[in-house]
């Protein structure tokens, strides 16, 4: 007998960054949690940004209908 491997899905809740103390602390869906420098945080959103971007586009020639 064969299992079904569990393949993990796309969160679809957004992460929420707050500022203190000089550091930028990333709270996301089930627990997890991340602490940055400043620059690693602006860093990290560019590169989410631009990951997003490439991921809508290439959900759109998936799906041209929406």
């Amino acid at each position: 007998m064969s299992e079904t491997p569990n393949v993990p899905q796309p969160e679809t809740e957004p992460g929420v960054a707050t500022a203190e103390d000089g550091v930028v602390m990333l709270d996301g869906p089930d627990g997890v949690a991340v602490t940055m420098t400043a620059s690693a945080a602006a860093q990290t959103g560019e590169s989410l940004v631009s990951a997003a971007a490439i991921a809508q586009e290439q959900q759109s020639r998936m799906d041209p209908e929406t």
